[in-house]
């Protein structure tokens, strides 16, 4: 290419500070993304790309030729009440980019002005996707359907990554984050007076027990050098000191690398609640989602990603594998790709805490390096 993406991509980074910023004081839900996707649409249609609209989320073409090249970014918030005292701070109470997404959405917006002033230079077809519901809604699915991933060679999307010092960019081949599950289940005995627990039986102590028992799945049912995680996050049963109640619910999350660890605890999660309530007399309900499979990263794509970033002169390392889950899985399931990570921890700034925190926040003098890493992948696929 006749153009350094790097400093194109600083030339444009008040821009895109600026997009963010708008993007973070306006957070919209999965699926509600209507105000940040118009003002998406309506610049992409300016800079001359083709688009496509699938609900909410935007596919975006420009370009043409026997390659094509996707890069994605996520546009949800999360129900979350923002805690940070900052000028741009969320003005939708109730709801905040507690996860970066507002920061993915602009970086890709940057790339999108930049691409488009150079795509005379293009030697094939780029394809954006904006895409909704990240958040537990699988919007990647829905774009899949939408016809996101059509004539795609490869696919790249990032993440601002806390774990990371800023400005480091994270590339991992193989699996990156975890496939994730949810359960839902309910354990129904029988109620009564708390001073007669003879003539109930007392779904608490089942729970209790069944609580600790799924612990088991991991510690003595998985391998040791295998990963998988098994949580029960809800517990609910009872409102009166002297009443026994007549059921218990639960809820929870399951995570896996290898989709076999996946089966594994799922089977032994029906087994361990048809044996515990079985040997008390209780019975039980349990439903069992499977939401995300595993991130897995393309080794050759990984490698082309650790190029070009060394080409461009961007910073790069290892990033750690993670049991958090990302819905880029489905995309990988279809091309080969990698989804990248961002370091965005600044401890200088205070920008510390964690995804999905009320105080989370993204150091935005590094966000001109995704957006130059966006650029440089696009034009150095397409040589």
């Amino acid at each position: 290419m006749n153009f350094d993406p790097v400093s194109e991509a600083k030339k444009i980074e008040s821009l895109i500070v600026s997009w963010r910023r708008d993007f973070h004081m306006h957070p919209e839900l999965g699926y509600e993304e209507e105000r940040t996707s118009r003002i998406v649409e309506e610049h992409l249609r300016e800079w001359g790309y083709s688009i496509k609209r699938v609900g909410t989320g935007i596919i975006a073409d420009i370009g043409e030729g026997e390659k094509t090249i996707a890069l994605r970014a996520d546009m949800d918030a999360l129900p979350i009440q923002e805690e940070n005292d900052v000028p741009y701070k969320s003005r939708i109470p109730g709801k905040m980019h507690a996860c970066g997404h507002d920061a993915h959405t602009a970086m890709l917006l940057g790339a999108a002005k930049i691409i488009a002033e150079h795509k005379e230079e293009l030697k094939g077809r780029v394809r954006l996707v904006f895409q909704p519901a990240e958040e537990g809604g699988n919007g990647a699915v829905k774009m899949i359907e939408g016809g996101a991933l059509k004539g795609v060679n490869a696919i790249f999307g990032f993440h601002v990554w806390m774990d990371l010092s800023s400005g480091l960019i994270g590339i991992r081949d193989g699996p990156f984050l975890a496939g994730a599950g949810i359960f839902n289940g309910k354990i129904i005995g029988k109620g009564g007076h708390g001073a007669s627990p003879h003539e109930t039986i007392d779904p608490i102590p089942i729970a209790a027990e069944t609580v600790l028992a799924l612990q088991t799945i991991v510690s003595r049912n998985v391998e040791p050098i295998e990963t998988g995680v098994v949580s029960v996050t809800s517990l609910h049963g009872g409102t009166a000191f002297n009443v026994i109640p007549e059921e218990v619910e639960f809820k929870g999350t399951f995570r896996f690398f290898k989709p076999e660890i996946g089966d594994l605890i799922q089977k032994r999660m029906k087994e361990i609640l048809d044996g515990v309530t079985k040997a008390h007399g209780a019975k039980h309900d349990l439903s069992i989602e499977e939401l995300t499979p595993p991130t897995i990263n393309a080794k050759e794509m990984a490698d082309f990603a650790r190029k070009v970033a060394e080409k461009y002169g961007l910073r790069y390392g290892e990033v750690r594998p993670t049991m958090g889950a990302e819905d880029f899985a489905f995309y990988l399931q279809k091309v080969p790709g990698v989804f990248l990570a961002l370091g965005i921890r600044n401890e200088e700034k205070g920008i510390v805490y964690p995804h999905h925190h009320p105080k989370f926040d993204v150091d935005e003098e590094v966000l001109y390096l995704g957006t130059a890493m966006e650029v440089a992948l696009a034009f150095e696929f397409l040589r």
